[in-house]
């Protein structure tokens, strides 16, 4: 037992020997360098762009509702029975083309009795002028009675006023005629028909019914509203001429129409602090329509040789918005800036960048002050 005691204290000597020259060999060697990275080798990969100095535009923005230039519900001024109409539902009108026929015939007896009765009292008119003539003779000769004379006079005088009231009959008898076609008041486009032919119409309808409604699209305008505070920039942009107002789609991205303003209201909505203004657009490709909603731009100004960056470049932070600017060391800073117009793509900078500076566009998450960076030139740069 005791040689077994030994033979164990012998080995475990042994392998600790072993382990100890082991150890020292490890140590004589050189250490090998972890891996550098790209990062910790050439720096954060970023994409840098220059500042550039161009013409913005100042546009105010609004929502805006489509009208029809002009609108007119067609509806008929005389009684009778609808014959015809003439036009096709959608169809695009001219001023004076036929819309719809109301039947005439009764307007043109009418029209005729009163022709009949004028002609009666024209040649009734025309005797006593000749009686009138020959009592006057038979007068100075004193053949006749002065009364007799006088009461002749009378009656001419009742036969021309007959004729003014046949004229008037004809007139009316002429313009209710006129009515009973019904044309066009204006170039626009027709909508659907709300009466077919063969229908009983009035004048005075209690329903309000119509024929048709007429709308002109070419041109066609739109409303829409501005803060108060703005009203004095569009009085200032209103004295240069009439200012540009650009229509776009609901998102934001397909510009519709351009057109420019055409008047502002006289009077302010003191519940919301707006003015309506009104403009008009030529919408020659029909883009637009009436009780359609869109995103409105006027132009108010425009800013000449600003300095501009993209909006990917601009930081927000919490002493405010800042950018990151490329050092010569090829590190960065943080610089604080002042934007001075937002056009959703571009900002104007007031304060905080010069024209030679190199910003970073893109991969900011992993900056901050003194970081090094591997700057790759954005392609729109």
């Amino acid at each position: 037992m005791l040689f077994a005691r030994h033979r164990l204290i012998r080995l475990t000597v042994l392998t600790m020997a072993c382990v100890s020259l082991a150890s020292a060999r490890l140590l004589a060697q050189p250490a090998t360098p972890p891996a550098a990275g790209p990062a910790a080798g050439n720096g954060v990969p970023v994409t840098v762009v220059k500042p550039t100095r161009r013409d913005v535009p100042v546009y105010l923005r609004g929502l805006g509702s489509v009208a029809a230039f002009k609108s007119v519900l067609i509806r008929t001024r005389v009684d009778g029975t609808l014959d015809r109409v003439g036009f096709t539902e959608g169809d695009t009108v001219k001023q004076g083309d036929l819309l719809a026929q109301i039947d005439p015939r009764p307007y043109q007896a009418t029209l005729d009795q009163a022709l009949a009765k004028k002609a009666s009292d024209e040649a009734t008119l025309a005797n006593a002028r000749r009686d009138l003539n020959r009592y006057s003779q038979l007068a100075r000769n004193q053949f006749a009675a002065q009364q007799q004379v006088d009461s002749q006079g009378s009656t001419v005088a009742q036969l021309e006023a007959a004729l003014k009231g046949d004229d008037a009959s004809i007139a009316s008898a002429k313009l209710n005629l006129d009515y009973s076609r019904i044309t066009a008041p204006f170039d626009g486009r027709v909508g659907l028909r709300q009466v077919d032919p063969g229908n009983f119409v009035r004048a005075a309808d209690s329903s309000g019914s119509y024929i048709v409604a007429l709308s002109q699209v070419q041109p066609i305008s739109m409303t829409f509203t501005v803060p108060q505070d703005q009203l004095p920039a569009v009085a200032t942009a209103m004295s240069r001429g009439k200012p540009k107002v650009l229509a776009y789609s609901a998102d934001d991205a397909t510009q519709l129409g351009v057109g420019e303003l055409l008047t502002v209201d006289n009077a302010i909505d003191p519940t919301t602090g707006t003015i309506k203004v009104k403009a008009t657009f030529p919408n020659a490709d029909s883009k637009l329509w009436p009780g359609q909603f869109v995103n409105v731009r006027l132009l108010v100004d425009e800013r000449k040789n600003v300095i501009t960056l993209p909006d990917a470049a601009i930081q927000r932070g919490p002493q405010g918005l800042f950018v990151y600017v490329m050092k010569p060391d090829q590190t960065v800073a943080a610089r604080p800036i002042d934007v001075l117009q937002d056009t959703g793509t571009i900002s104007v900078i007031g304060k905080g960048l010069e024209d030679g500076d190199t910003v970073v566009l893109s991969g900011q998450s992993r900056l901050a002050n003194g970081t090094r960076i591997a700057p790759m030139q954005s392609a729109g740069s």
